[in-house]
């Protein structure tokens, strides 16, 4: 349907429209600004005229050296490319603009570019990412793309660094050489990769593959504060507690003299047991215990990425690969095409490492029963199984006295508790204490409150709370905090 419209907003629209005199002139001096940038940019240096310049030598027909990184690795090769750049006298660095959304590229794309093409990779500003490099929110500014200018005695060499931009289909770390003196370039490339694993800043840290929001594999490794416990914080019954110990920390402590004696280092720990027993207390008790030596975490969605974390483990040893819940790759396929179970491939990396690998495996499970058929066809790989069960009497009364730690509490009928508690867990234990605080706060009567107004739990408040939890209208309460109703000869692991 048309739309009228009156004289007076025609004759405006005709007198908008009319080409004036100052138009004309705009667009004359658009047109003499256009020329002179194109005439300027003849001049212009380009990043082949720089790197031509620099080596001094015609570039077309030097071979180029190339080292690759997985992305996670970024903080790493800066950290060695700070060093090559300080050992070098009069070293250059150049940023690359213009290559974004145009897909991978190399040195040799620069050093035979179109001086024509404006939109090509180019001098610019030099970008700059702050990557992690540490816990506590450490970071390093890292290049995400350079042109390096180096020189070492008669020999000078250009680099190109260009760092992970899934955007731009690019997603490896990767360094490019070319050099003026027959294998320098290689020779670069190889000091680069030993300074980056020198250098490596998840070396003896506690670390986990972080996932992508878009369902990608991780590709950035996070840091994690590594916890700080006693043996007195890990209430297990002395065998058990013993046994781990050896296992894992025995096996760090004397590593030299157990490689001297011709045994192997590398082991596989599987603790098992009920859900909520202390399977995960114990893996941070352990991880607390190897100061200095390299954790990598998988759990959840980054158990798909067990070959990065094997491929870590096996570089920065002494180190440990922390699987929990692993029954959940018992029999799920990798995602990326393979028709073997994730816990093969785990068995399989396992299996590839050298004997005398300092690497330890602590694998979690409440399914024992899924993973033994595998575990059973792939003898050697699982070293030792440590059944971690419902506390005894005496770890109750430990897990009491640890969990109750500055809150006063009357335990002159502990005994009655301890009763009543035969199959708990330690998470139902520390759920008690808890409300038992809540229940005494609540009543806040004089017995309720010390003579500084501090919080004190008495007897009947520890009582009642029990008595809470024990209500038929709390089974799914008792079910998620692992208590069992079952008689004690009925409980099952995988319960």
């Amino acid at each position: 349907m048309s739309r009228r419209v009156g004289p007076a907003y025609a004759r405006a629209m005709s007198t908008d429209q009319a080409p004036s005199l100052a138009d004309v002139g705009r667009y004359g001096r658009y047109l003499l600004r256009g020329m002179a940038q194109r005439a300027r940019s003849v001049d212009q240096p380009t990043l082949r005229s720089i790197i031509a310049e620099h080596l001094g030598t015609a570039v077309a027909e030097l071979p180029v050296a190339r080292e690759q990184w997985p992305s996670y690795e970024h903080v790493n090769v800066q950290a060695a490319l700070d060093v090559v750049v300080s050992e070098s006298p009069d070293a250059r660095v150049i940023g690359v603009t213009g290559h974004r959304h145009r897909g991978p590229f190399g040195i040799a794309d620069l050093v035979g570019d179109d001086p024509n093409d404006p939109f090509g990779p180019r001098p610019g500003n030099l970008t700059r990412l702050a990557l992690p490099s540490g816990p506590g929110g450490a970071t390093r500014e890292c290049m995400q793309a350079a042109v390096l200018l180096l020189r070492s005695g008669t020999a000078r060499a250009a680099l190109l660094l260009v760092g992970p931009d899934p955007d731009s289909g690019h997603a490896h770390v990767s360094v490019e050489v070319i050099a003026t003196v027959p294998g320098t370039a290689e020779d670069l490339g190889r000091r680069i990769r030993e300074l980056a694993l020198e250098l490596n800043v998840y070396r003896g840290q506690v670390v986990s593959f972080g996932g992508s929001m878009f369902g990608e594999r991780g590709s950035l490794l996070r840091f994690h504060e590594r916890p700080t416990m006693t043996p007195e914080d890990l209430v297990l019954p002395a065998s058990t507690f013993a046994d781990l110990r050896r296992q894992v920390v025995g096996v760090a402590r004397n590593s030299d003299r157990l490689r001297a004696a011709g045994q192997h280092l590398k082991r596989g720990l599987l603790l098992y047991g009920p859900p909520g027993v202390g399977k995960t207390h114990s893996v941070r008790y352990l991880v607390s215990e190897l100061t200095g030596t390299t954790v990598v975490e998988l759990t959840g969605d980054t158990l798909h990425a067990i070959r990065e974390a094997c491929s870590v483990a096996r570089s920065l040893q002494p180190s440990m690969i922390v699987v929990e819940d692993v029954d959940l790759i018992a029999e799920e396929r990798d995602r990326y095409g393979g028709q073997t179970p994730l816990l093969f491939t785990l068995l399989n990396e396992m299996d590839g490492l050298d004997e005398d690998a300092d690497v330890v495996f602590l694998l979690t499970t409440n399914r024992a029963d899924l993973l033994e058929p595998a575990l059973a066809s792939r003898p050697g790989r699982v070293d030792q199984a440590v059944h971690i069960d419902l506390p005894d009497r005496e770890s109750r009364r430990r897990l009491v006295e640890l969990y109750r730690g500055s809150l006063e509490v009357d335990l002159s009928r502990l005994d009655t508790v301890l009763d009543r508690t035969e199959r708990v867990t330690a998470s139902f234990l520390k759920e008690l204490l808890r409300r038992s605080a809540v229940v005494a706060a609540e009543r806040g009567d004089a017995s309720g409150a010390a003579a500084d107004g501090a919080l004190r739990v008495g007897a009947d408040d520890l009582d009642a709370a029990l008595d809470d939890l024990l209500d038929t209208r709390n089974q799914m309460t008792r079910a998620v905090l692992g208590y069992s109703d079952a008689p004690p000869d009925e409980v099952g692991e995988g319960d």
